[in-house]
């Protein structure tokens, strides 16, 4: 069923712990992600019957597994915690894809391990469909994330705030090594773990960096990149992760643990979703300086061996920690200029993108409607732009003429333009009080119907869907979400 190839479970052993999934009672397949199950090399008829199901369930152990729970550390919400892991996930193991690439396949919700904290090691029914939901909603958009293979319900009751039926989600990942994992060894000084480690995660995700003279120098380097990237992306579509602790940042590059994410409906720097972040730490506006704060710790544990001498290599993690800024504002503004159709960076457009995100905030505007109505607008001399009219002001208006000015020094036709932008501005983004009418259902009545149609349009993001206009539209004001929770 699975051809693994296992390399982590051949680290060292403090590196994880040798666990198996706890069988559950009564397994039920919610939903398996076809596609992604034939990306893997894996047969979605065997993965859905009755064999398949045991093994998504956590019943049964492939041949050639190698489950493991994950050792590593991390900052929540600034404060370190030397002793995290994986509390209530299992890696089964490893498997090389038609791409060629090596992907964890790991279960969420599989039981207990050593690393659990006196918790269960369940996941209820509602995180896993949020988790379904929005990590395939990401791979769609083209953001480097996490993967959702399979949901699967435990016939098994989870208790947290309420009852909830019992799940178990199958995840996969081009890597789960964390910036917490690296935490975890740096503080009990264990400089060998750390260098294992380093090599492992060069050797897996940054093998150019063994062309270099400085291999661990130009790992750091690398992950920080990688990171500006992804936080240039989240911040183009509005995502907000809402737990970004050091655990929960992978070096990889991908997304990882969707825990009370959500997407930003009207534009505000300040939002804020997840009900335990209290003080605002993890504001959509603030996720590119805790990337950087993040990514700090990371350079931290690398230090003894980026040099022999401390303070050489305190230099060297400086320095690279300080090229964040820059490197996620190129991103960012690369961003701005395809969602507001400019193809030649030229002076004055960053002042442009950010004067249009500031009218937009004055204004209260939705944040991925007012980018798709000026798709519409870029395609016509009409000043036009839809429900843009409510919130016009005399700002907005001069913007609109220096955005419409700036369109004709690019050599695109309106119509090439048009359609850039489209492919740059998703039409449709999991709103939060769609996910929160999906988990409802799910949980309150057993439908499952209204989370494949969701799936359904989410998988299309950039495609006019008429007969889905309705997933498009912003929340009614007694339909907005102000809370989402993290589900462990």
């Amino acid at each position: 069923m699975f051809a693994f190839d296992n390399t982590f479970s051949r680290c060292p052993d403090r590196f994880f712990a040798r666990v198996g999934p706890t069988p559950v009672a009564d397994p039920a397949l919610i939903k398996l992600n076809t596609g992604l199950a034939r990306q893997l090399g894996l047969n979605p008829d065997m993965l859905s019957g009755a064999a398949g199901v045991s093994v998504l369930s956590g019943n049964d152990v492939p041949d050639g597994a190698a489950p493991i729970a994950m050792a590593y550390a991390g900052h929540q919400f600034g404060h370190f915690n030397p002793a995290l892991g994986d509390g209530r996930a299992i890696v089964l193991g490893e498997i090389i894809d038609h791409d060629g690439l090596r992907r964890d396949i790991q279960l969420k919700g599989s039981g207990p391990t050593p690393f659990s904290r006196r918790g269960d090691g369940r996941a209820a029914v509602g995180p896993v469909l949020r988790e379904y939901i929005i990590s395939e909603a990401m791979a769609a958009l083209g953001i480097p994330t996490t993967r959702a293979l399979a949901a699967v319900l435990t016939g098994e009751p989870v208790y947290r705030e309420r009852v909830e039926p019992g799940a178990v989600l199958t995840r996969v990942a081009n890597g789960l090594v964390r910036v917490g994992t690296f935490e975890f060894f740096a503080a009990r000084r264990d400089t060998d773990a750390i260098r294992c480690l380093a090599d492992y995660v060069i050797a897996r995700h940054y093998p150019d960096a063994t062309e270099t003279d400085t291999p661990y120098r130009a790992l750091l380097e690398a992950v920080i990149n990688a990171q500006a990237q992804l936080i240039a992306r989240w911040m183009g579509v509005g995502f907000i992760h809402g737990v970004m602790n050091t655990d929960n940042m992978s070096v990889a590059g991908e997304t990882i643990d969707y825990g009370p994410c959500a997407f930003m409906d009207t534009f505000d720097p300040s939002t804020v979703y997840s009900s335990i972040d209290y003080a605002g730490r993890y504001a959509y506006g603030n996720q590119p300086r805790i990337a950087q704060w993040n990514l700090a710790r990371f350079a931290q544990s690398l230090l003894p061996v980026l040099a022999d001498d401390e303070e050489v290599a305190i230099g060297i993690a400086q320095d690279a920690i300080n090229a964040f800024p820059d490197l996620y504002q190129a991103a960012w503004h690369e961003i701005l200029r395809a969602k507001l159709g400019l193809f030649e960076a030229r002076d004055g457009d960053d002042a442009l993108a950010d004067g249009l995100l500031k009218m937009m905030h004055d204004d209260r505007l939705d944040f991925t409607n007012t980018f798709c109505q000026l798709c519409d607008m870029a395609q016509s001399d009409e000043d036009t732009a839809g429900g843009l009219e409510a919130a016009r002001s005399v700002e907005f208006n001069a913007w609109l003429s220096q955005w419409r000015t700036r369109l004709g020094e690019e050599p695109a036709t309106p119509d090439d333009r048009a359609l850039a932008m489209r492919h740059a501005n998703p039409a449709y983004i999991p709103r939060n009080h769609r996910v929160e009418e999906v988990i409802s259902a799910a949980v309150s009545e057993g439908d499952f119907a209204p989370f494949e149609r969701l799936l359904a349009v989410l998988s299309r993001p950039f495609e006019d869907q008429p007969e889905n206009a309705i997933f498009a539209d912003p929340p009614k004001p007694d339909e907005v979400v102000k809370a989402t929770f993290c589900g462990t």
